[in-house]
């Protein structure tokens, strides 16, 4: 089994949490890579590591929620820009040590959404797309006020 189709064995039944910390895994992978062709000398292999990089920093913040997740869209929105100039600066300068800088940032976030994956609520709280099939679908059951009965169950999207 080649490496590509064990990493989308691996996601499959993740959850919505779980692929965005696969998405920030990658970013980190395509930044040793990047890193690896400033040592080698290769100007192409670093440009297509870095946009890799890039693309998916900007898919990252294009699916933010700040409807949702206020302070804390607002928080990563900032981080995404910042890692996507830092990036782009230790890709213009052929920087390892900035690219080191970059992965060490992506890297703390990336352990702040394993801690968030453990929390089965996290998940709610995402995107559409970025949830599995099974998370867009969850049924809940709102108890009125005025009565211990459950009122019309209704989808969550």
């Amino acid at each position: 089994m080649n490496e590509t189709s064990y990493q989308q064995q691996a996601l499959v039944g993740a959850t919505g949490v779980e692929l965005v910390v696969a998405l920030y895994d990658a970013a980190i992978r395509f930044l040793y890579r990047a890193m690896q062709c400033v040592e080698e000398g290769d100007v192409r292999g670093r440009r297509v590591a870095v946009n890799k990089v890039i693309d998916i920093l900007m898919y990252l913040q294009a699916r933010l929620r700040p409807d949702v997740g206020a302070s804390v869209a607002s928080s990563l929105a900032d981080f995404y820009a910042a890692m996507f100039t830092m990036t782009l600066e230790a890709s213009h300068i052929a920087s390892k040590e900035q690219f080191e800088e970059v992965i060490a940032c992506v890297r703390n976030v990336r352990d702040a959404w394993v801690i968030v994956a453990r929390d089965p609520e996290a998940g709610r709280v995402l995107p559409r797309e970025l949830r599995t099939r099974e998370e867009k679908f969850v049924r809940v059951t709102e108890i009125q006020t005025t009565t211990s009965e459950p009122v019309v169950s209704r989808w969550l999207a």
